[in-house]
């Protein structure tokens, strides 16, 4: 390891247990680095600003930042709840059901776990708490059930990893659905044996009429994920128009069909887009300059040399990298481990014959598990904070939850087809 490289790691690490915001630490790191190195900055800004200005796909994730914030703001969360509780009907635990259908369906508008957590997750455990739930429990349930959305299409994180990856986020997208609607089904599994267990209470006999009422209501929201995948699958538009459509349709059923927004709401909705936009930014304009660190100091090469110096299985790899993504989840931040750890593997990955599509999935899937595993899982800390239970509760319950997530990463690892059958179905592989 050469000096700079070593002063690098000392500074980031420093940072790290400083608990300063992870964007400063790598952007810290990365300017000793250059200092050290006499680079020119000026080079490294200018690489900077061809990712941002060069790459088409990057484009996407503003966009879909802006629907979540939009889908969170008007009644659509409503209408989601509303439709999944009339689904279930006396199903005992309905109410824990309706949290798992209710963020399948939710992650086809969004793609985010921390706006299905926010948004639709108050609604969730206030009601859950009211029929009698242990709150516990409906925080832990509204933590994994969370973690659906970025699996499913439109996802952020898979948006990401296209660009990182060069590989379709159409492929991607689909490749996300199959994992999804399973983790969807072996939750509900789970919550089943609960309240048989616990004697949780049934929901309410379905009346067909409030149900036609609830479906009709949630039909412009529902149709959201349909238009986006219908948009891109027939050619229609890009992944990236997709989301610009996704924004305007989410304000104009926000405006129109539910009249649940204004222009204040609306201006609230901008600002807290550009917030949440900045830090994204920020992350990736550190990880592109990190990238340049690790492909000037060959790291990538060096790495991936001493990973098939122990082996040349490509599922001893995969068990490896699931591994230290469980491990790294458990505290740091998602978007780290995205754009600094999963770059390093991806040429490995390339190099052992693994399906790039696959190996997408996997990781995001990973990481999504690593936000409720504690101890700085952030959707146990979401989650406490909307409901104001002790966060050591809410631990207490999410290990089984997180060992139903751990058996569908086992499944995704070593059954691609699971993520492959649809894409290769589309013609997309």
């Amino acid at each position: 390891m050469s000096f700079p490289l070593f002063m690098t790691l000392i500074v980031f690490v420093l940072i790290f247990f400083l608990r300063m915001p992870i964007a400063i630490g790598m952007i810290s790191s990365a300017v000793v680095y250059l200092l050290i190195r006499g680079a020119d900055l000026s080079m490294v800004v200018n690489q900077v600003m061809n990712t941002f200005f060069t790459n088409y796909v990057i484009i996407a994730v503003p966009l879909f930042i802006f629907t979540a914030n939009v889908m969170n703001t008007g009644k659509v969360t409503d209408m989601i709840y509303n439709f999944a509780s009339s689904v279930m009907g006396r199903v005992r635990g309905a109410l824990g059901h309706v949290n798992v259908l209710g963020s399948l369906l939710f992650s086809g508008m969004t793609g985010s776990a921390i706006a299905d957590a926010a948004g639709l997750g108050k609604i969730e455990i206030e009601a859950m708490r009211d029929a009698g739930y242990e709150v516990e429990f409906a925080c832990a349930m509204t933590a994994a059930s969370a973690t659906i959305g970025p699996t499913f299409p439109p996802s952020i994180p898979l948006v990401i990893y296209a660009m990182l990856s060069s590989t379709s986020v159409g492929a991607l997208f689909l490749s996300g659905v199959v994992p999804a609607v399973l983790l969807s089904v072996f939750l509900m599994i789970y919550v089943a044996i609960v309240s048989h267990i616990r004697k949780y209470p049934r929901g309410e006999k379905i009346v067909w009429k409030v149900f036609l009422k609830n479906t009709l209501a949630a039909i412009p929201a529902l149709l959201t994920p349909v238009i986006l995948l219908v948009g891109i699958y027939t050619g229609v538009m890009t992944p990236t128009e997709a989301g610009a459509v996704a924004g305007l349709y989410a304000l104009v059923i926000s405006f129109f069909a539910y009249r649940a927004m204004g222009l204040e709401d609306l201006v609230e909705v901008l600002k807290t887009t550009i917030k949440d936009i900045g830090s994204t930014s920020i992350m990736i304009g550190a990880a592109t300059v990190i990238s340049y660190i690790v492909a000037r100091e060959q790291l990538a090469q060096n790495i991936g040399n001493w990973i098939l110096g122990l082996t040349t299985s490509k599922y001893t790899f995969l068990f490896i990298v699931n591994i230290i993504i469980l491990i790294l989840g458990m505290f740091v931040d998602t978007s780290t481990i995205q754009l600094v750890f999963v770059p390093i593997m991806i040429p490995v990955a390339r190099a052992l014959g693994i399906d790039m599509i696959h190996f997408g999935v996997i990781v995001t899937y990973n990481m999504m598990v690593g936000l409720s595993t504690p101890p700085f899982g952030m959707l146990l800390f979401i989650t406490s904070g909307i409901s104001g239970a002790p966060l050591k509760d809410i631990v207490r319950e999410i290990w089984w939850p997180i060992v139903v997530m751990l058996v569908l990463l086992v499944l995704i690892t070593y059954l691609p087809e699971l993520s492959l059958f649809l894409p290769r179905a589309a013609g997309l592989l």
